[in-house]
Formats: structure tokens, C-alpha cells, sequence
């Protein structure tokens, strides 16, 4: 029913400063990508390719891309929300994106000022794009499990979605619970049709702790064959046009968990604790993540 070993993908440094007032220097960035590496995270995820006047901590992407001493055994990524972030994720020397549009037809016109239709049309733009250069895609569903200005999402819209995602020839797929509405029996009962839909094709899962349901939906998502999860350090990030969006989980508290459980994830958790501390000195606030509390 569990697995022996689950796959963290590092996204502290996208998901989780883009929110952020507070502008991390590129040198900072480099530096806590390295660490995270140190630490044992074997995905990370370095920045997006997005509009820098909207988003500003991510202008900086390629430039940090650029700077990283990479390792043969750590894979990066960019997220990319159209074909023009994929062109400036090709000319930065990515090999692999995370090409994603919302399952929500609202929030994908807050997002990307485009319907869900639009958006679909776009992605597929973006697939052969990327593939075209010879990259590997991670196809993504944002708010899979709710949204929080339509509602309910229904099941077989993403289902729909998702099997267009994978008729394309994506390498990865991962479902977003973007607003933090999803709950277990949700998990267990949508992950279970993608993960067998997905076939050989990695399944992940990109959880938010809104609603403190984040670690319940791992358990529950591992139960079906997931082994995939996106997390970020101390909890950080959230989305700018979500309603009452909040931090992902933890990545320290979900290796806690997960280690707890004697499923191994070669993540330093220390090592994870005390970068999270340090961002709270650099932010200035505390952040979300509770192993931190109880550590050290």
C-alpha cells in the first residue's frame, strides 16, 4: 500500500517567493539551490519564465540557471505558462519545463488571461515547442481539487484534461491542488483513475496546506500509487490570484512524516530545518512548517 521511497521536488524558490514582497538576490537564490542539493533534494524547481513586471521575483530565472554548478544526479526546472516562457526557458539552457494551465476557466483568465479553451490551445503550443528543442515536459492542472471562485471542479474535466495532457506525449504530469480545497477520499479517488490513466508516465502531486489537509493527502495520494510530491521549505508559497492562498506543504514536515513512516525520501532534514529559519530571518516573519519548531 505505501512505497518504500517518494521523490520531493524542491519548489521553495518558484512557488514559494513569487508571493514574497521581498526580493531575494540572484547570488542568495544560487546559494539555497546549492544547499538544497547538500541536503539531498534530487528536483528542484529554480524559478518561472513569466511576466516580470507581474512577477518580479522570478526575472531573474535564467540568470540563476546560469550561475548554478549543476550536478549529474539533480534534475532543475522552470515553470512556463506560455510559448513564449518556453523560448526564454530554451535560450536560458533548460532542458526540462513544467508547462501548466488551470482545470478552473476563471481562474485560468486571472492567471493567464485565457479561457480554459484558450489555455488548452496554448499548452498544446507549448508541448511541441519544448519538445521540438528536445526537452522533457511536466505537464500540470492547477486547482484539480477546487476552486475557489467556481467551486466544485468536476472529476472528469481533469480527467478529460489530463488524457489530453498525456495524448500529447508529456513525460510527467502532476495535478495541482492549488487552492488547498482537496481532501483525502478526493485524493484516493482522482489520483487512482489518473495514476492508472498515466500508465508508465510519472504521476505527481503539487499540494497546498490551505485548509491543513496537505500531509492527510499525501497518505492518501501514496495509497494509490503516487510517488511523486511537490513541497517548499518551511511551507512558503502560495498563488497571487487565489483567494486566501497559503504555503505549500513543508518539505522538512513531509520528510518528517514520510521517514516516520519508514519510507525513505535521502533528504537532510536538519539541513532543510535550517534554511527554513534562515528565510524567516530574511522575510522577516515566521513561516508555516511545524517541524522547525520541535528540531533543534
Amino acid at each position: 500500500m505505501y512505497p518504500s521511497e517518494v521523490i520531493l521536488e524542491e519548489q521553495g524558490l518558484r512557488d514559494g517567493l513569487q508571493v514574497e514582497s521581498t526580493l531575494l538576490p540572484t547570488e542568495k537564490k544560487v546559494e539555497l539551490i546549492h544547499r538544497l542539493m547538500d541536503a539531498g533534494l534530487k528536483r528542484i524547481q529554480v524559478g518561472s519564465f513569466v511576466n516580470p513586471k507581474l512577477v518580479p521575483q522570478m526575472a531573474d530565472t535564467a540568470a540563476v540557471f546560469a550561475a548554478i554548478q549543476q550536478r549529474p544526479d539533480v534534475s532543475l526546472n522552470a515553470l512556463v505558462l506560455n510559448t513564449k516562457g518556453v523560448e526564454r526557458a530554451v535560450e536560458a539552457g533548460f532542458t526540462h519545463v513544467a508547462a501548466s494551465i488551470s482545470a478552473s476557466d476563471t481562474h485560468s483568465r486571472k492567471n493567464a488571461n485565457k479561457s480554459l479553451e484558450e489555455a488548452m490551445t496554448e499548452f498544446e503550443s507549448m508541448v511541441r515547442t519544448a519538445k521540438a528543442a528536445g526537452m522533457r515536459v511536466r505537464g500540470g492542472l492547477q486547482c484539480a481539487f477546487g476552486c475557489r471562485y467556481e467551486g466544485e471542479i468536476p472529476a472528469q474535466r481533469v480527467l478529460d484534461l489530463s488524457k489530453r495532457h498525456l495524448d500529447l506525449g508529456i513525460d510527467e504530469i502532476a495535478l495541482a491542488d492549488s487552492t488547498g480545497m482537496g481532501n483525502p477520499r478526493q485524493m484516493e479517488e482522482l489520483m487512482g483513475q489518473i495514476v492508472e490513466m498515466a500508465g508508465h508516465v510519472p504521476v505527481m502531486l503539487h499540494l497546498h496546506d490551505t485548509e491543513g489537509k496537505g500531509l492527510a493527502n499525501v497518505v492518501a495520494a501514496m495509497r494509490v500509487g503516487v510517488r511523486h510530491f511537490d513541497t517548499a521549505f518551511g511551507g512558503l508559497g502560495g498563488c497571487p490570484f487565489i483567494k486566501g492562498a497559503t504555503g505549500n506543504i513543508a518539505t522538512e514536515d513531509t520528510a518528517y512524516m514520510l521517514e516516520e513512516m519508514d519510507i525513505r525520501t535521502g533528504i537532510d532534514i536538519a539541513a532543510i530545518v535550517a534554511i527554513t529559519r534562515e528565510m524567516e530571518e530574511i522575510l522577516g516573519k515566521k513561516l508555516p512548517g511545524k517541524i522547525k519548531n520541535v528540531l533543534g
